[in-house]
């Protein structure tokens, strides 16, 4: 197979630049992706930046690839070439533990195989992402992507859509709940369009009014300003579930304060230090505090075909790769709306 042509960050920092790599030779369980588009994850930057630990470089990130199956192994039955396929946030785990058999792919107690800035399950060889023309991958681990969704603007929806969904999900987000939405972002604005989507009463919590239009043009029916302490009060035991989508230090106290008894703030922004939180604001109220990730491979299919079926997509600026390090610098600043999305044919003009 020829090299593959793609986008990586040489070093910690470093601008991304042009770069190939040697692409592994298609199995009898693989299916080769041709990529047409690629999300831009705000965690693209932290680990080319290596602002988590651990980076391997070069590194070409990228985990919300959209494409065309181009060629499949012997044994491959879930697709056929032409069809849409896409890639998340894994391509690979032992699918042989406990939580693997429970479709918790995720929680691999191998440890799963990152789609890049990791290795496959043979701790050897390094992953590549969707900043590239092609990607080869287990059929377990590629989506089908249902006819009728945007391929670029459903590619953001293999991490902040699953990101969202599964929390939802899980807590039983139904028609008459009251939820709330901490951050109108790629994250947050996704939550609000699938939340309402379930019937709920979706209010955003933003430090601003800039995107209150926006908040209610995606389907909330409230919006309030968190650097205004009378919110707090204000909104006191309102909400049965909040999605909480910040990466920047808050204070979850606050927000637990803002749930109803056996509520729950559930937790996917990454602050980058610890947030304490005071025992009573757990007691009292029988409240919860909970953490959620992506989904397995079940629950990610699940989201795409729930998509498809209520016409959800990202809200998506599509750049030409050689905008990438710009666009990093604007994903910095808050100036997207809001999910950039890679449109990879670009990277023929590289």
């Amino acid at each position: 197979m020829p090299k593959t042509p793609a986008y990586a960050a040489p070093a910690a920092g470093k601008p991304l630049a042009p770069f190939s790599f040697e692409q592994r030779e298609v199995g009898p369980h693989d299916v080769l992706i041709d990529i047409l588009y690629s999300g831009v994850c705000h965690s693209d930057i932290h680990q080319a930046r290596d602002e988590w630990g651990g980076a391997l470089f070069p590194m070409v990130p990228g985990h919300e690839i959209i494409g065309r199956v181009k060629q499949v192994g012997q044994h491959v039955t879930k697709l056929k070439v032409g069809d849409m396929a896409g890639v998340g946030c894994m391509v690979d785990s032992c699918r042989d533990c406990q939580t693997c058999r429970r479709d918790l792919e995720q929680f691999c107690e191998r440890g799963m195989a990152s789609t890049y800035n990791g290795t496959y399950m043979d701790r050897k060889t390094p992953t590549y992402g969707g900043y590239a023309s092609r990607i080869v991958v287990t059929e377990h681990f590629a989506l089908k992507v249902p006819e009728g969704l945007d391929p670029a603007a459903a590619a953001p929806l293999l991490c902040a859509g699953i990101t969202t969904y599964s929390p939802l999900r899980q807590w039983n987000c139904k028609k008459g709940d009251r939820v709330g939405v901490v951050g109108l972002g790629g994250l947050g604005h996704m939550a609000v369009k699938l939340a309402a989507s379930m019937g709920a009463e979706v209010t955003v919590l933003s430090t601003s009014r800039t995107k209150e239009a926006d908040a209610r043009r995606l389907g909330a029916q409230g919006f309030e300003v968190t650097k205004d302490a009378d919110t707090f009060k204000k909104l006191s035991g309102r909400f049965d579930l909040i999605i909480d989508t910040i990466s920047a230090p808050h204070d979850y106290n606050q927000y637990l304060g803002m749930l109803r008894p056996q509520g729950t703030l559930v937790v996917v922004g990454a602050p980058p230090e610890a947030v304490p939180v005071h025992a009573f604001s757990l007691i009292g109220g029988n409240k919860r505090l909970v953490g959620s990730m992506i989904g397995g491979i079940a629950e990610t299919q699940e989201m795409l075909d729930y998509c498809a079926k209520h016409n959800i997509v990202s809200d998506i600026e599509i750049i030409p790769i050689q905008k990438i390090n710009e666009a990093y610098e604007r994903m910095m600043k808050g100036d997207v709306r809001y999910r950039f999305v890679i449109d990879i044919a670009s990277l023929e003009r590289a």
